[in-house]
């Protein structure tokens, strides 16, 4: 099996889904760096817990002051574990199910070295998913997996906000994988509120993603669908686009 390290950044995630993350990527990575923000719950001791997860403490809290730094940080940290895949995911994320049936052939192969997935956002629940402007899950594909090539000189946008997980100059052809990656960010209703005041305090005219999107976290009637996992089956490469 690849060595495949996992790296996220947390930051008062002690009541939220960092368990749900944690016990899902414990089942197929080799290790998890975490770079903790600054928390100030119990976030830390819960990541103490997981045998499989490396964590990084700092004292001050950065992520608004400069994500891009952060997310560098903590890349730093991941490539010297030695990995040959790294996955950038969130705190408040969990692949669909059947990655755990796909992953050793995502990471086997040769011949791509991006691996793309469709992110969902869940509204309001743990069973819905937004499918609505620029929420629509068909329109919002990323690369959450890549081969680490080392020597290779990754370049970091300079951008404070919404700058990505990983480097934008990423070489190698992409595999568009036809999975899922569930995002919970939006799940509590709770939790839309307080999201939109972040964006709009720290990104007032709307430099890193259009202010209607901020504004559209509040919609009253958001249009939704029902999540159903999809079963694992055995794939094909040559059913996938790249």
């Amino acid at each position: 099996m690849p060595r495949i390290i996992a790296m996220l950044i947390v930051r008062n995630e002690a009541h939220r889904y960092l368990r749900l993350c944690l016990n899902d990527l414990s089942q197929y990575v080799t290790e998890i760096v975490v770079l903790d923000d600054a928390s100030t719950d119990a976030t830390p001791a819960i990541c103490g817990t997981y045998a499989k997860v490396h964590l990084i403490r700092k004292n001050t809290a950065t992520f608004w002051q400069n994500e891009s730094l952060l997310r560098q940080e903590c890349w730093a940290a991941t490539i010297k574990r030695r990995p040959e895949w790294i996955m950038a995911i969130d705190a408040d994320e969990i692949f669909e199910n059947r990655l755990k049936t796909s992953i050793q052939r995502f990471t086997k192969q040769k011949n791509y070295d991006q691996i793309s997935f469709q992110l969902v956002e869940f509204w309001g629940s743990l069973t819905q998913y937004r499918v609505d402007k620029m929420w629509n899950p068909q329109n919002r594909w990323g690369v959450y997996l890549i081969r680490y090539l080392p020597g290779y000189p990754y370049q970091w946008p300079n951008q404070p906000l919404h700058c990505g997980r990983l480097p934008h100059n990423l070489p190698g052809n992409i595999l568009q994988s036809g999975l899922r990656l569930k995002h919970y960010g939006y799940a509590n209703q709770k939790d839309h509120l307080r999201k939109y005041q972040a964006y709009l305090q720290h990104d007032p005219q709307g430099i890193y993603s259009p202010l209607s999107h901020y504004q559209s976290i509040l919609d009253p009637s958001p249009v939704l669908k029902t999540w159903q996992e999809t079963k694992p089956k055995k794939e094909s490469f040559s059913t996938y686009k790249t």
